[in-house]
């Protein structure tokens, strides 16, 4: 996920995996608002960040 946002020049990093993956998915969100990326792309990332974040939240 952090690779497909490095290409478009988002490098994300907060301090906490859990606001991290929640800021991805705000830039991500404004990738596919803006046409930079495809419908297919943006809901296969969106899939892995909702994933992501609910093993975060199960194990804090």
């Amino acid at each position: 996920m952090q690779q497909l946002l490095k290409k478009f020049g988002v490098f994300v990093y907060v301090g906490k995996r859990l606001w991290d993956i929640e800021l991805m998915a705000l830039e991500l969100d404004n990738l596919y608002r803006a046409g930079v990326i495809d419908k297919q792309t943006f809901l296969n990332a969106k899939l892995i960040l909702t994933r992501e974040h609910k093993v975060e939240e199960e194990n804090n």
